[in-house]
């Protein structure tokens, strides 16, 4: 049988909630769970493997250590401080996750680790180019979770206002996984048919104002569930999943996953979501869009934002 483990590092709630949902799928062979609180690890595997019987998956599930790493494929990066205060944007969590990374990171290279990172710790564009630089590995293979989860608020949501299947709607968020992310409306289709199109027939009561309303929701959509319940989790446990079998069963697919610039439009090194095609050797690589020129000021914004944070830090 083909080897697919998964050492996940962070038994928080998004973390668990990622395990939870990988549970429920049939795409992993072995789940390793690490926590800096051991006992919490060794816990939380015994609960997820008494529900085994009930899964589809036949996946072995244990506690484990920085050491481990290196029997996985992919380790996943949940841990991290949480955002959890209202207004907190996720740029303000990187001074306490840096320290963390600086430590984590070594700890997974020193144990021999030779696969794919899969980055979700906010602010999540920033804290993947640490850890592709912290480890040395190729940008292909250091992956961040970037806007995967906005994309799919942004589906959802217009599905929603013109009543048809969000997998109908074919769109994207792109830039930073923050404040400056923005969708481009160039690209944003139901069906085969622009959607400012679609607002502009007479014949239905569409408004290109709602649809701009939503593309603004999508930004505080974050800060809308931290507000009501606390935090995010179960959004992003299933986007994690989606990216992880879009790299096992090596399937090429289009995902707004943060990963690094390598001339796209211009720009170089920094790490931010955009369409790129994922498979198993992590990103192929980045799709380049025919967006507008106010769309491409837009992501340039996002660009010199997360540069300047990350030019501000000492690596």
């Amino acid at each position: 049988m083909e080897k697919r483990c998964v050492a996940l590092v962070g038994c928080g709630m998004v973390g668990m909630s990622y395990a939870y949902a990988l549970l429920n799928t049939d795409i992993c062979n072995e789940l390793i769970l690490i926590d800096i609180n051991a006992e919490k690890a060794l816990g939380e595997a015994m609960d997820l493997n008494h529900g085994l019987a009930f899964s589809g998956s036949h996946m072995k599930i244990r506690a484990g250590s920085y050491n481990d790493c290196k029997y996985a494929d992919l380790v996943v990066i949940t841990a991290g401080a949480a955002q959890r205060k209202e207004g907190q944007s996720r740029l303000e969590l990187l001074n306490d996750n840096l320290n963390i990374f600086k430590s984590l990171i070594s700890k997974i290279t020193e144990s021999g680790f030779d696969g794919i990172f899969l980055v979700a710790s906010n602010p999540v564009d920033v804290m993947t180019r640490i850890t592709q630089e912290l480890s040395g590995f190729p940008a292909k293979r250091v992956i961040g979770s970037g806007t995967t989860l906005d994309t799919a608020r942004l589906r959802y949501l217009v599905g929603n206002y013109f009543g048809v299947d969000p997998r109908n709607i074919h769109g994207y968020v792109i830039g930073e996984h923050g404040d400056s992310e923005f969708v481009p409306f160039s690209q944003l289709y139901l069906a085969t048919k622009l959607v400012e199109q679609v607002c502009d027939d007479k014949r239905f009561a569409y408004q290109v104002r709602e649809i701009h309303a939503i593309a603004d929701k999508v930004r505080n959509s974050a800060a809308e569930v931290i507000k009501a319940k606390g935090a995010t989790y179960y959004g992003i446990g299933m986007a994690l999943v989606r990216i992880t079998k879009a790299i096992f069963g090596d399937e090429n697919s289009v995902l707004t996953v943060s990963s690094k610039l390598n001339g796209e439009y211009g720009l170089y090194d920094v790490y931010m979501g955009l369409p790129a095609y994922v498979n198993s050797t992590g990103v192929k690589r980045i799709l380049s869009l025919n967006i507008s020129e106010d769309e491409k000021e837009k992501l340039k914004n996002s660009y010199k934002v997360l540069n300047d944070v990350y030019k501000s830090l000492n690596i």
